[in-house]
C-alpha cells in the first residue's frame, strides 16, 4: 500500500467495500479518486480507481440508466486541504470567503445569493488552504448534488448567523438536512449507518458583532459544545477573530508542514510538505522520490527532539513544522 494515505481515503475506501448499489459505488470511488495523494506513487491505483467508475458507469448505462446524469459541482482540491463552508441562507458564508481569501463571491443581504460551489484559496502563514463556498441549504430548496461535494471535502466549516435569536433551529435543520445527504458531522459516537460519511468539523458563530450575538453563541456552546467542541465566534464585517479562524481551520484539516534540507545547507521554510497528522519519516521521503524512500536509512531532525540534527528512523512520527535531512 502506498504511504501517506489519508484518513480520508481510507474512509472512502471502507465505503466503498460496504456499498452494495452502484450508486453507493460510484459515490465512494469518487472520493477515493479525489482524496488519493497525486504522485508517482499512486498513479497505478489513480489509473485503477478509474477504471472501476468507467466501468460501473457503463454498466449503468447498458442497463437503461439516465443518459444525462443529474450535475455534479466536485471542486479540485488545491493547497493544503479543502474545507467546505456549509450553512442555512444569510449565515454569512460568502462574505466570510471574501474576507479570507482573494475570490469575489456574489455578497447581499438576500439569500441564495450562491447557486454553485465557489473557491477561494485561504493564505494561513506558508500554506494556502481551499475554502469552498457551497449554496445555503434549506428544506425548500434542496441541491441534489450538494452531499456529494461536501463529501469530497476534507473538512466542513458549519456557519450559522449569531445575529439570529433562533440560531439553534438553524444548525438543528441544517444537521437533519446534512443527516438526509448521509453526512454525520461533528463529534458523534457509534457506529455509522450504512451509506452515512462522517466529516469533521468546525461551528463558525458568525456575525459576533450583531446584538445578542454573545447570549446566543453561549447558548451554541451550552447545547452543542459536546458535539462540536471545535467552535469560534467570528465577525466578517468588523474581521473580530478572523485570525484566530485561519489557525482553527488549518487545525481542523489533522495535517503537519514538514520542510526538508540538504547536508549543511539550511531548510526552505517558504515550501512545506503537508502531510496527514501521524505521517512518518519514510512518508516526507515517498513524497519527494521513491528511490530515496526505497533506500532511506534514517533522518536528522530539528524541531520537536532534544537537540537539533537528532537521529531519529524511518518511523518517526512528526510534528508540525518540522525540519528532516533524510540520508539513503
Amino acid at each position: 500500500m502506498p504511504a501517506n494515505l489519508t484518513p480520508q481515503y481510507l474512509e472512502a475506501e471502507e465505503r466503498f467495500k460496504q456499498a452494495r448499489t452502484s450508486e453507493e459505488k460510484v459515490a465512494a470511488l469518487e472520493q477515493m479518486l479525489s482524496t488519493l495523494p497525486k504522485h508517482k506513487g499512486t498513479e497505478k491505483m489513480q489509473a485503477d480507481i478509474r477504471r472501476r467508475l468507467a466501468k460501473l458507469r457503463g454498466e449503468k448505462q447498458k442497463k437503461g440508466g439516465p443518459k444525462h446524469a443529474a450535475p455534479v459541482h466536485l471542486v479540485e482540491r488545491e493547497g493544503a486541504g479543502q474545507v467546505a463552508l456549509v450553512g442555512p441562507p444569510n449565515a454569512g458564508k460568502s462574505a466570510l470567503v471574501a474576507r479570507l481569501t482573494h475570490a469575489t463571491p456574489l455578497v447581499a443581504d438576500y439569500p441564495f445569493t450562491t447557486r454553485v460551489p465557489q473557491p477561494g484559496m485561504m493564505p494561513f502563514e506558508n500554506i494556502q488552504i481551499q475554502l469552498v463556498d457551497l449554496p445555503p441549504l434549506h428544506p425548500d430548496f434542496p441541491e441534489a448534488w450538494l452531499p456529494q461535494t461536501i463529501r469530497n471535502a476534507d473538512a466542513m466549516a458549519l456557519v450559522v448567523n449569531l445575529g439570529d435569536a433562533g440560531v439553534l433551529d438553524q444548525l438543528t435543520e441544517t444537521l437533519a438536512l446534512l443527516e438526509q445527504g448521509k453526512l454525520r458531522v461533528g463529534e458523534i459516537t457509534g457506529e455509522l449507518p450504512r451509506g452515512f460519511f462522517r466529516k469533521p468539523a468546525l461551528l463558525i458563530g458568525n456575525q459576533c458583532d450583531r446584538p445578542g450575538a454573545q447570549e446566543n453563541f453561549a447558548v451554541l456552546e451550552e447545547l452543542s459544545g459536546e458535539r462540536f467542541p471545535r467552535r469560534i465566534a467570528v465577525s466578517a464585517a468588523t474581521g473580530e477573530n478572523l485570525e484566530a479562524l485561519r489557525r482553527a481551520l488549518f487545525d481542523l484539516l489533522g495535517v503537519v508542514r514538514v520542510y526538508t534540507k540538504q547536508p549543511g545547507k539550511k531548510a526552505d521554510l517558504t515550501a512545506p510538505y503537508v502531510l496527514p497528522r501521524g505521517a512518518t519519516v519514510r512518508d516526507v521521503a515517498a513524497r519527494v522520490h521513491k528511490d530515496i524512500a526505497a533506500h532511506l536509512k534514517f533522518a536528522r531532525l530539528w524541531g520537536g527532539t532534544r537537540f537539533d540534527g537528532q537521529r531519529v528512523e524511518r518511523e518517526h512520527v512528526l510534528d508540525d513544522q518540522d525540519v528532516i535531512e533524510l540520508h539513503a
